[in-house]
């Protein structure tokens, strides 16, 4: 009587293991650099849609529409903390009783860094810009990383993804 064993031999468990560390130890570098650019790719998606709301919002509603990162309900400089997207009828970058919060974006990655030349992006009833146009960057973990993203809002209100190759975070 002939008995058939099925399953692997302890040395080619070993063997297979071997070949998956070697494996995972040259390739794990690489996914790194693929979540970086990938959370890089995601968060500025997410604010070109978020300041696409805002003015859209305006629009729509013939309200003027901030979107700023608020400390105390003042917009402040701090866009790396997030940033929050509001009605904004009484006095300017100031969330006031009669304003309405349209939406909140939490923090960014803390390793990251994020820059808009100005404290707030203010979008009028017809939908300009006019005073807050600028450059919003997203900078994976260092100021000029090579998967930096930028956007960008004109006078007219228009949003775009910046073409630009070499985009660094560092203030102007």
């Amino acid at each position: 009587m002939k008995h058939q064993f099925m399953g692997f031999s302890l040395v080619e468990l070993i063997v297979t293991l071997s070949i998956s560390a070697i494996l995972t130890t040259f390739s794990l570098p690489y996914f790194e650099v693929i979540i970086e650019q990938s959370r890089s790719e995601s968060s500025i998606r997410s604010i070109q849609q978020l300041i696409q709301l805002a003015r859209n919002h305006a629009i729509t509603f013939g309200t003027r529409v901030t979107v700023c990162p608020l400390v105390n309900s003042q917009c402040n400089w701090d866009w790396q903390s997030g940033f929050s997207v509001f009605t904004d009828g009484g006095k300017r970058n100031e969330l006031g009783s009669e304003d309405e919060l349209l939406y909140v974006m939490g923090p960014f990655n803390s390793n990251d860094i994020v820059y808009y030349n100005r404290n707030a992006i203010r979008f009028q009833p017809d939908g300009l810009a006019s005073g807050t146009n600028g450059t919003f960057r997203y900078c994976p973990n260092t100021y000029n990383s090579p998967y930096s993203k930028a956007v960008i809002i004109n006078q007219s209100g228009r949003i775009r993804f910046s073409r630009q190759k070499n985009i660094e975070c560092q203030q102007d």
